[in-house]
């Protein structure tokens, strides 16, 4: 088996496949939509612990894997922020959708740009980084559920997790651009 196609990468790989297919089953017109846009976006962040954990016991990290899978979460955790405040267009939803997918996209070009001049590790995934992700992917289950479970009031407890994701989004990339601030504020010879 090539590096290319060892099961963490294909596991990754499943995880941007499963992006169109969370989008059909968000708008199938039945009853049971949001439960099974749930268990599919559930599906990709088991893939996310899963892709990493094997390719660490397993000794298969690989170029690609370090490049698709952050890829692969941004993606799908975009496209159902996106989603979710297109079913509930309100600023509440709005302003935390905004604030996770607005820190994804910047520190990924600080880290693209820290990696280019040898400085990637500053700005490596940090502890409060990996809460940060499992409060957001915890949160978008419960939303996706939408109705409660039993006594469970979902959406709520998904809204109020969602808010706590995007502080910890801010906290973190606040503590990334810190790390990152003594090679971002250096005179450069590079023409703008």
């Amino acid at each position: 088996m090539t590096a290319a196609l060892n099961i963490p990468n294909s596991l990754t790989l499943l995880r941007i496949v499963l992006i169109p297919v969370f989008v059909v089953v968000f708008y199938l017109p039945v009853p049971w939509a949001h439960l099974a846009t749930a268990a599919v976006f559930g599906l990709a962040a088991l893939t996310d612990w899963l892709d990493g954990w094997l390719a660490r016991r397993l000794g298969q990290m690989s170029a690609l894997g370090a490049f698709l899978d952050p890829v692969a979460d941004k993606l799908m955790v975009a496209v159902v922020l996106v989603l979710l405040v297109q079913k509930h267009p309100t600023p509440w939803l709005a302003v935390p959708a905004a604030v996770i997918i607005g820190r994804e996209i910047t520190i990924s070009a600080l880290r693209e740009w820290m990696a280019e001049i040898g400085e990637r590790k500053r700005v490596a995934v940090s502890g409060l980084g990996k809460f940060k992700t499992i409060a957001q992917m915890v949160a978008l289950v419960l939303l996706l559920v939408g109705n409660p479970i039993a006594a469970l009031p979902t959406y709520e407890l998904g809204f109020v997790l969602l808010y706590v994701a995007a502080i910890l989004t801010i906290w973190s990339m606040t503590l990334y651009l810190l790390a990152a601030s003594p090679k971002l504020v250096e005179k450069s010879n590079i023409n703008q």
